[in-house]
């Protein structure tokens, strides 16, 4: 059973999905998602916060999360773009949810919603950004799992 928190999470994904495809504004992208079932399971504060936020913060997401990327950010597929998007947002601008849970939420939507391999590319990306976006709590959390 997939939590209230999940579902926002892949409603945002969805929600960030059409967003590029249509630049449609994100009110009226959450009102078409509000037509799919199980729409309202979802944490629609946590839903509304990431894709909303994303949306809003796209470009400067964009420009931190291009360095770590292998390839251009238009060979990204969109779905791995909105996947990295939302992780971001919320790495960036949600600092009360631990990176680990966000990175491996991230690793999760793109096994539901990407290519085969998605998931590692997402992986990869997120692990490098968070040294940057987290520094703090990154070199902390290292700091005691090295402890005996």
């Amino acid at each position: 059973m997939k939590s209230a928190r999940r579902k926002a999470r892949e409603f945002a994904v969805q929600g960030l999905y059409q967003w590029q495809l249509t630049q449609d504004t994100p009110a009226h992208i959450e009102q078409h998602l509000a037509e799919t079932p199980g729409f309202g399971k979802a944490d629609m504060s946590l839903f509304r916060t990431v894709m909303y936020g994303a949306i809003k913060h796209g470009e400067p997401l964009r420009s931190a999360l291009e360095p770590y990327l292998a390839r251009g950010w238009n060979e990204v597929s969109p779905v791995e773009r909105g996947v990295l998007l939302a992780a971001a947002y919320e790495l960036v601008h949600m600092p009360e949810t631990p990176y680990p849970v966000i990175i491996n939420e991230a690793i999760e939507l793109s096994r539901t919603f990407g290519g085969n391999e998605g998931h590692k590319f997402i992986n990869g990306v997120l692990d490098r950004f968070v040294e940057q976006a987290r520094a703090t709590e990154v070199a902390s959390t290292r700091a005691q799992r090295s402890r005996p």
